[in-house]
């Protein structure tokens, strides 16, 4: 059963890398880091006794390896390989795994000389190995070599941190016994995300290469630094015993021998090499393993409940498949797209969103925020001056004086005020149909994405129907502003009339005199006060030695300084020198005597061009004042009446023309315009990356099922 949980977290790494799913699962797995030259090559190849990595100088390995060992049942069985990209091929020969390896990592990078986070899954089976799984990572390096790029270092260190930094990943650390190993690359890296080193394994290797009289004993007991898994001392092949071939077999008697002789280590033999070191990975894991099955077990409950509800919404393939179900698929498909449809306005949709505003709520939302917005901020006045009231009035009587304000001219102005409420009003129209054209195009599911020209054809439809109702929506909003502008109703009851007009109008000018009484009452009080002030002067001067008479003249001569610079700006026109003739005959206001006549004429022509353009023939009277201010009110009290109107009736006519006869032959239009025998084989064609998707799913659908299988027995 041992065996049997690392084949399953095997086989799940299987079929996750196969769909890439790589993040789904968290599963336990040794994770093999350490720096370039540190022997981490050699480690990996002892443990499966078979030399199979690529070697060479800087960086060979540029793909993360899985390596699967699995124990063969029978003694004598054959040593060999499998690689997942090769599906069932077997590699007897570990010299073209290699070859394989080399080619597969050429192939993904190309001429990319960085690292690719794509995993190479190689699975090797052997009496002699212990059932296994490890990942062999890039070394680490801190200078690039040749061709390399300027990041590498960055690369290599964030594939790393990707692998380890999971917590049901063992970090295996690879340190050569005769460097610092406080400046080990491994360990650092590893202290990083496991800072109390419970998940760390820690291998020094070289430990034959130290210098004389030293040892790496302290390390190797947990003395010096303390791992809970504790370290591991390897002796591994040297250069000289790769180059001549040497069979592992002998190298792993070597290393047995320098353990058994050597003066510090005898004591720990049995806790020291590389067969030692497979015996507690394999132990290790499968710890870790039972340890994580509950974890797991829930885990993968909720996998296959998921996948199972992803596989439901691609649907089956053999209804595609048989001409006799393809009604029933068509007629399934255009019926839930209605619903989808329906219910995005209605906003019954199970799938709504809680991020924002979606469907019918949208459709509310522009009725009562974008367009009632649009509207209030219609002045009901725009662009209409003064003259221009005052303009239309005139040109309404004619050449006769008026008794009254003419209605004429009301109907003339209040017009092409109300025509301002129909831009707003067809942009409400269009941004519905807007709202409507993107619930169609979210009213399709997962099943639906398997068929791409059934899913453009409802689109299609559905589009043309939208689109035949935007025309005579439009049409009869423009005609809801033109009967508003074809009558004006002053019978309306809600409309104020000429005496509600005149009241308003008395009242505002009530306030406005009010105001400027009290603006006379503040300058008289101001004058007053300037007028004790010359009294003070004139007893001050009296005091001091002057005449009454000449303290009354200067202060009269006082005042009337300061009445005459208060109304004309300037000094009095008796302290202005007098002009001569020549800047007399310069002034602007000097006309010469025999141009008088001319004169009179070029300025009536002048002012009845000016009065033809602007409407002012003659001075304006304090009636036409009253007169502009009473159609002013009149214009601004009947458009509010008809913007309510307008309000109103606008949202429903979107409503009834546009979104509910929409909704309502949506259903119909769709099985009219797609349920035809003919067009079946065209609208079932399947997609294919879709249909490979659905393979994929249930395939891993089927492994879950099996792991949960065999994770529930072990519980």
């Amino acid at each position: 059963m041992s065996d049997d949980l690392i084949e399953l977290t095997n086989k799940l790494q299987t079929v996750a890398s196969s769909i890439s799913a790589h993040g789904t699962l968290d599963l336990p797995q040794i994770v093999v880091v350490g720096s370039q030259s540190s022997g981490k090559s050699s480690v990996l190849e002892t443990i499966v006794q078979r030399d199979f990595l690529p070697r060479g100088s800087g960086i060979v390995t540029r793909r993360p390896l899985v390596l699967q060992l699995i124990t063969s049942k029978q003694a004598d069985a054959p040593d060999y390989g499998e690689f997942l990209h090769t599906q069932d091929k077997k590699f007897y020969d570990f010299g073209e795994i290699r070859e394989e390896i080399e080619r597969e990592t050429s192939r993904i990078a190309g001429g990319n000389k960085g690292i690719s986070r794509m995993p190479i899954h190689l699975r090797i089976y052997s009496p002699r190995v212990l059932t296994l799984t490890l990942v062999d990572l890039p070394g680490m390096t801190k200078i690039p070599i040749g061709d390399q790029p300027s990041d590498i270092e960055k690369q290599i260190r964030d594939l790393i941190m990707d692998y380890i930094s999971k917590p049901n990943s063992i970090i295996l650390a690879v340190t050569p016994a005769n460097s610092d190993l406080v400046n080990s690359d491994s360990l650092k890296i590893a202290r990083q995300v496991d800072p109390e080193g419970k998940r760390t394994v820690g291998v020094l290797t070289k430990l034959d290469l130290m210098d004389a009289g030293t040892n790496a004993l302290d390390i190797l007991t947990g003395r010096s630094y303390p791992l809970k898994l504790g370290f591991v001392g390897v002796v591994n092949r040297s250069q000289q015993d790769i180059l001549t071939n040497k069979p592992m077999k002998d190298a792993l008697k070597s290393e047995n021998l320098f353990f058994q002789q050597h003066s510090a280590y005898r004591n720990i033999y049995a806790r020291c090499g590389t067969q030692y070191l497979s015996k507690l990975l394999n132990t290790i894991l499968l710890a870790h393993i039972k340890e994580k099955l509950p974890e797991l077990r829930s885990k993968l409950s909720s996998l296959i409940s998921q996948t199972q509800q992803d596989l439901s919404q691609y649907g089956e393939p053999s209804l595609a498949a048989e001409p006799i179900h393809h009604g029933t698929l068509i007629l399934r498909m255009l019926t839930r797209f209605a619903n989808a449809f329906v219910a995005a306005i209605d906003g019954t949709s199970s799938e709504m969103s809680t991020k924002e505003l979606c469907g019918g709520a949208r459709i509310y939302y522009i009725f009562n925020n974008v367009f009632g917005h649009a509207l209030d901020a219609i002045r009901p006045c725009a662009n209409l001056t003064n003259n221009d009231i005052r303009t239309a009035i005139r040109n309404s009587t004619g050449p006769r004086p008026s008794l009254f304000v003419p209605e004429i001219a009301f109907d003339l102005l209040v017009k092409p005020q109300i025509k301002l409420l129909e831009t707003p009003s067809l942009r409400c129209v269009e941004l519905v149909y807007e709202e409507l054209m993107k619930i169609c195009h979210n009213s399709e599911d997962k099943e639906m994405m398997r068929y791409p020209k059934l899913q453009t054809r409802l689109i299609e439809v559905v589009s043309e129907l939208l689109q035949e109702r935007l025309s005579p929506t439009s049409t009869y909003v423009e005609s809801l502003i033109a009967i508003e502008r074809a009558y004006i109703n002053t019978n309306h009851p809600d409309f104020l009339g000429a005496a509600g007009a005149m009241s308003s109008v008395e009242h505002e000018t009530r306030k406005k005199k009010k105001v400027a009484e009290k603006k006379r009452t503040t300058r008289a009080e101001s004058i007053s006060s300037v007028g004790r002030e010359a009294e003070d002067e004139r007893a001050m001067m009296m005091m001091n030695g002057g005449s009454p008479r000449s303290a009354d003249s200067n202060m009269q001569q006082g005042q009337k300084d300061s009445f005459l610079t208060y109304f004309f700006g300037g000094a009095n026109k008796n302290d202005r020198p007098a002009l001569g003739p020549q800047e007399v005959m310069e002034n602007s206001h000097y006309v010469p005597p025999m141009s008088v006549n001319s004169m009179m004429e070029s300025e009536l022509e002048r002012k009845l061009e000016q009065a033809s353009i602007q409407g002012d023939i003659v001075p304006v009277s304090d009636r036409e004042e009253l007169e502009v201010q009473l159609i002013r009110t009149l214009i601004t009290n009947y458009f509010t009446i008809v913007r309510k109107n307008v309000q109103d009736m606008v949202p429903k006519a979107v409503m009834h023309l546009l979104v509910n006869h929409s909704r309502e032959a949506v259903q119909n239009r769709l099985v009219t315009s797609l349920y035809k025998q003919e067009l079946f084989p065209e609208l079932l064609q399947e997609d294919e990356g879709m249909a490979a998707e659905r393979s994929k799913c249930k395939a891993l659908l089927d492994v879950y099922k099996q792991a949960f299988d065999i994770v529930n027995g072990v519980l």
